[in-house]
């Protein structure tokens, strides 16, 4: 895989039992790569190790006056030169796409899943967590997957190295081999706990990224109670803790840097003191000699390796540990597989959990008195279940369960917009250039949900579009609107997709009566024939309903329409009207008087 070729067709489906287990499965699906820059930096690891052994025999020829031997061994040198140039070119080059081909494979897998589970990630996964895993963790996890192969270069080359020096010159060759070992393996007590203190290092910058992300998306919110300063100060003792494992973590590291210094330097000592003897016995040559302890010294630079693995892994290996827990969600399911033979999905929609029916083509309001038990019913509707392993039900479309759908032909059929909708940055056009049937174009959705207002505003904030609103930039999330222009835009491009069946949970909570009464109009027209459901209180919007349900305690308790349950049901009266129990109270007593009077009134 090039990197021009990206992006994947298909990235496979991971291992996600275990971090080890998926950054193993990353590697195997990286094998050809791996491969290849393996190889290469054979050839790079081998070429520097090499030229200890032409310097050698150059100081030999030297030694023993032979000219043509000094010539050969020069050419020796640009050859070894050469492999050096090309090696490193080569190994950097495919080490480098090793790293961007994981990264992205990762990269889609994450965004596979955020399509998959919608906005049920963010519910069962904290946001600075899902940001921690898209952005620093998959450059941790690429790191890993590049530095596997050179460190296969690094620990073939040593161990070639050895049995190299071991037959060229037994008497030194051992004392490196058996030397070498104790080098890699002289680090590995103080890995577990250079270890743990990353993981803490990581553990805290999540929590603070995770905090700065929540006070970011509350800002304005701080800004109107003044809590700016309570939370930038939560904020800056997060850093400091953060700081402080980081300082703690160098510090492990920079032993263990250290100590891949001392240790070699020591073999080296060791290897030039014995060395040097037994070429003054005469029991060995001075180029041999030379030969040796250039090997062990230029074997310093494959042993960096096992310390950049060994902190590739550990870093890695939590970061895999997020990705693995991310994208081991599953869409919750009431059936093991989607069943065949439902290639559309049409008809009422129905919940058995509450009893909530929408007929087909109808307009159907409902009302619940708890705004948290009107999300779940809309997530619900939606085939997104808040929480897995909840004794789950499905609704029903048509009489087959979402469940038993394709995801492709659940979203497709339903479709449900949230209180709190998002909007992405970018122009207008860009913002409702979504997947759609194509027979509301959103000229008609933007009149439908009463953007004219919004239209104006960005069209007077154009600066080099000539004044076409629909090429003008929206910022992140629709900061520069305001919150009830946000909710229209929203809507209009849940209007502009034109699913079977539309959920709105709340959809002008945030815009005056008079707008909200021209919206409710709009979408009644505009979804004349299409199914849709708008969970809202509101009595503008519950007056143009077909058909209206209330909903107490998780369980449908009355229907008809706006009118009939406000004259029926006391219930209903007192969410949509916003009646205290006192006036209930104080109702139903006048009422009863007043019957007692009418009766009298008969009886005299």
């Amino acid at each position: 895989m090039q990197i021009r070729d990206l992006p994947y067709a298909d990235p496979g489906v991971p291992d996600v039992r275990s971090g080890t287990r998926f950054l193993l499965w990353l590697g195997r699906h990286q094998l050809g790569g791996q491969v290849k820059a393996l190889l290469w930096g054979l050839l790079l690891q081998l070429s520097i190790v090499g030229l200890s052994l032409a310097v050698g025999l150059a100081v030999q020829a030297v030694v023993d006056g032979d000219g043509g031997r000094l010539a050969l061994v020069g050419g020796l040198l640009a050859l070894l030169g050469a492999g050096i140039a090309v090696g490193d070119m080569m190994l950097h080059r495919t080490a480098v796409t090793n790293w961007i081909t994981a990264a992205a494979r990762v990269q889609q897998l994450l965004s596979r899943k955020t399509a998959e589970l919608g906005s049920v990630l963010t519910r069962r996964v904290a946001a600075g967590e899902v940001v921690a895993v898209s952005t620093g963790d998959v450059e941790k996890i690429g790191w890993f997957v590049e530095a596997l192969s050179r460190f296969a270069a690094a620990a073939l080359t040593v161990v070639l190295v050895c049995v190299g020096l071991v037959v060229y010159q037994p008497a030194l060759g051992v004392v490196v081999a058996v030397g070498v070992p104790v080098l890699m393996l002289a680090v590995l007590p103080l890995l577990p706990r250079a270890t743990r203190r990353a993981d803490i290092q990581r553990e805290k910058a999540g929590r603070a990224t995770e905090l700065a992300s929540d006070t970011v998306a509350g800002l304005r919110v701080l800004r109107g109670i003044g809590g700016e300063e309570l939370f930038l100060g939560r904020y800056r003792a997060a850093s400091q803790e953060v700081r402080r494992a980081a300082v703690r973590s160098a510090r492990m590291w920079a032993l263990i840097a250290a100590v891949q210094v001392l240790l070699p330097g020591l073999l080296m000592v060791g290897v030039l003191a014995y060395g040097a003897r037994l070429a003054l016995d005469g029991r060995i040559a001075v180029g041999e000699l030379v030969t040796v302890y250039g090997a062990v010294a230029l074997m310093l630079h494959p042993l960096r390796h096992f310390e950049e693995i060994a902190m590739a892994y550990s870093f890695s290996r939590p970061s895999a540990k997020r990705a693995a827990r991310v994208l081991g969600l599953e869409r919750t399911r009431t059936t093991t597989a989607p069943a065949a033979g439902h290639p559309e999905a049409t008809g009422d929609l129905y919940d058995p959990v509450t009893g909530l029916l929408a007929p087909a083509g109808l307009f159907t309001a409902v009302v619940c008195g708890d705004p948290d038990a009107a999300g779940r019913l809309a997530d619900r509707l939606g085939g997104h279940p808040t929480e897995p392993g909840e004794g789950h039900t499905s609704v029903l479309l048509g009489g087959v369960p979402l469940d038993e759908l394709d995801l492709d032909t659940a979203r497709t059929a339903v479709l449900v917009q949230d209180k709190d909708p998002v909007l992405l940055s970018g122009t207008l056009a860009e913002l409702l250039d979504v997947p759609a049937s194509g027979k509301v174009p959103p000229s008609e959705a933007l009149a439908a949900a009463q953007c004219g207002d919004v239209l104006d505003a960005l069209a007077q904030a154009s600066v080099d579009t000539d004044g076409d609103p629909m090429r003008t930039r929206i910022t992140e999330r629709g900061r520069s609107l305001s919150g009830g222009q946000r909710q229209r835009l929203a809507l209009a491009r849940s209007l502009v997709t034109d699913p079977e069946v539309l959920v709105l949970d709340e959809p002008t909570s945030a815009v005056d009566s008079h707008t909200e009464a021209r919206v409710a109009a709009g979408v009644r027209a505009l979804r004349e024939g299409r199914t849709t459901v708008v969970l809202a209180s509101s009595p503008l919007l519950l007056d143009r309903a077909d058909r209206v349900a209330l909903v107490h305690e998780d369980e449908v308790v009355a229907v008809g329409t706006h009118r009939e349950l406000l004259g029926r049901e006391p219930r209903y009266r007192a969410v949509v009207t916003r009646e205290t129990d006192d006036e209930q109270a104080l109702e139903k007593k006048v009422s009863e008087t007043r019957l007692e009077a009418e009766l009298e009134g008969e009886s005299a």
